[in-house]
């Protein structure tokens, strides 16, 4: 099976575009017993339809791509360079360059169940990734367990195509580098 990461549509789109290299993530209810964490180092990213999500990303006159209710597109793979949990929020504000979400999300994440242990209080989880284009997408029939309030699905095997750096090495390697010293890491 290949595994998925569920995301909003306009995320990935902006990821896919090479307008995002961070995936922030809280986590949600059925995350398990050890709550949410970026396990896989590589991941298609798997678009949700929330429809609230066109206010809350930093980004005028965009649109929910089409969506069909049958057919899930996959058009994206994710590479984790660097992924942790960050607790002070005004660290990851630093990092708007490198996402399009809106600074309300991100309160929204930090304030969300900061007493439930399983989504661990007070931090959001953030991974530094690399994405590709999958050329050509691949379009699956939506199923059943692709559902639910879960961050990773699997997905069934089949052929996913030529994956193309939607980021040229030195446009990455760029991010790369800002990324590093906004957050005070090494990668």
């Amino acid at each position: 099976m290949a595994i998925a990461f569920k995301e909003w549509a306009l995320v990935c789109e902006a990821l896919g575009n090479g307008e995002q290299s961070l995936i922030l993530r809280k986590g949600g209810i059925a995350e398990g017993r050890g709550g949410f964490g970026f396990v896989h180092e590589e991941f298609y990213l798997f678009p949700t339809w929330f429809h609230g999500q066109i206010d809350k990303i930093r980004k005028e006159g965009v649109s929910l791509p089409e969506q069909a209710p049958d057919i899930v597109t996959i058009s994206y793979v994710a590479t984790v360079e660097w992924s942790g949990r960050v607790e002070e929020k005004e660290t990851v504000h630093r990092l708007k360059e490198l996402h399009v979400l809106d600074a309300s999300v991100i309160e929204e994440r930090f304030a969300y169940d900061t007493k439930s242990s399983s989504l661990g209080g007070n931090g959001i989880h953030v991974a530094f990734v690399r994405v590709y284009r999958l050329e050509p997408p691949s379009l699956l029939p939506m199923e059943k367990g692709f559902g639910g309030c879960k961050s990773w699905v699997e997905l069934p095997e089949t052929d996913f195509g030529a994956m193309v750096s939607v980021l040229s090495d030195e446009e990455h390697r760029r991010r790369r580098e800002l990324f590093a010293r906004l957050l005070g890491v090494t990668l």
